[in-house]
């Protein structure tokens, strides 16, 4: 009895210093995937120090994450990382005011690494401790370096997600579209895989979508290929890539027909159909992107003075499909906008960022995390999926060619 009366003074005590304070330092840890990522931030917007151990190259020879190699990996290097991130910043744990850590969504066994090692410096240095929503983090890192007010359109696209939302907040969050299928970056990582990129010696040690991207740029016919976009007919701003997958696999064994193609053997258009294939998933994007923005227009949940769209998540790093929506931008009179390609895929930095954020905010802290809590699956804000569908938004797709010719 003693001794929860204690733990509760420090705890108050603690906060009461930590808002009243004028600088504040917050660790954030990141392991929701297959990444295990740390970093310390300041609430100026300065990244002090960071670590970060992929798991990449580890995971290719399977073509995507294999979740239990990823856990007894994150297992392996959280301590180290977290050790790394304060060395490099230059700080100790002591110096720390709170510490940030994903709790959901992602992968169960490997959120648990994180949120347990999180849990054990909370109590053990009484540092208050704040719970991340994953996706959260990657839309609001860009205003660790864009000066980005609320409310903003984002695009988050990963391999793991595909989602439209409208931020208005750190914690308020207004969904517009999901995937029905497969997210984009499983998609062009199983189409690489299926593609055999791997046999060449430069894509070798590359993630399937980085791979497909430097193949597609050096096509020199995309009209070899054509793909339907998905979902014509749907008026909401969901996405579906499995179609397109489908298709692509097809059009894979017609050419391996075609040139007798066998074990390791590469058809020859193998850089014209990832270009195609590239193509049709920025075009499907820049379409139910296009109707989220109008959506959000004639709902006025939008100003006029402050239209902007970000992208962030693994499959933004992909430099065609962040211009395909700045094309998109162009036409909308929007500004668009990405976090720095290393922070859109996951990292311990936008984590300790929406730390930072949330304490700005006044939001709430605690000692320690109940397992229990950790969420798996969990939704991005308050969802107007069906708002969409019922406003009836006709969208004509924009069609990249013209601006690639």
């Amino acid at each position: 009895m003693y001794y929860n009366l204690k733990s509760r003074f420090l705890l108050t005590n603690r906060l009461n210093r930590l808002l009243s304070s004028s600088s504040k330092l917050v660790l954030g840890i990141e392991t929701s995937c297959d990444d295990t990522g740390c970093a310390v931030v300041s609430d100026e917007g300065r990244v002090l120090g960071e670590a970060l151990y992929s798991q990449n190259i580890v995971h290719i020879r399977y073509g995507g994450v294999n979740p239990v190699i990823a856990y007894e990996l994150h297992r392996k290097n959280i301590e180290a990382a977290a050790n790394d991130a304060l060395r490099n910043a230059c700080v100790k744990i002591n110096d720390i005011d709170a510490i940030a850590v994903t709790s959901k969504p992602g992968m169960l066994i490997n959120l648990q690494v994180g949120v347990k090692f999180a849990s054990y410096l909370s109590k053990k240095y009484r540092k208050p401790l704040i719970p991340i929503h994953h996706m959260e983090a990657h839309a609001l890192v860009v205003r660790l370096f864009q000066n980005i007010e609320f409310p903003f359109l984002v695009l988050l696209i990963s391999g793991g997600h595909c989602l439209l939302a409208l931020a208005n907040d750190v914690e308020d969050f207004l969904l517009l579209g999901s995937c029905l299928d497969n997210p984009p970056g499983e998609v062009m990582d199983k189409a690489a895989r299926r593609l055999k990129l791997k046999n060449i010696p430069e894509y070798a040690q590359l993630p399937g979508g980085r791979a497909i991207e430097l193949s597609a740029q050096k096509a020199k016919n995309l009209d070899v290929y054509k793909f339907t976009l998905p979902l014509l007919r749907s008026r909401d701003c969901n996405f579906s890539f499995s179609g397109l997958k489908d298709a692509f696999f097809r059009k894979i064994i017609k050419a391996e027909t075609k040139h007798h193609t066998m074990g390791d053997e590469i058809i020859p258009e193998i850089n014209d159909l990832c270009a195609s294939f590239q193509l049709a998933i920025a075009e499907h994007l820049m379409h139910r992107t296009e109707r989220a923005l109008t959506f959000c227009e004639k709902q006025n949940l939008l100003p006029k003075s402050n239209k902007n769209i970000v992208i962030s998540g693994g499959v933004a790093c992909n430099d065609f499909i962040f211009k395909s929506i700045q094309i998109l931008g162009q036409k909308l009179d929007c500004n668009v906008f990405r976090p720095p390609p290393k922070l859109c895929t996951d990292n311990g930095v936008m984590i300790a960022w929406n730390g930072i954020e949330k304490l700005k905010k006044n939001c709430p802290l605690q000692i320690g995390f109940d397992l229990k809590n950790i969420m798996p699956v969990a939704a991005l804000g308050k969802s107007l999926i069906n708002d969409v569908i019922e406003t009836n938004i006709h969208v004509k797709v924009t069609r990249l060619m013209k601006f690639i010719k």
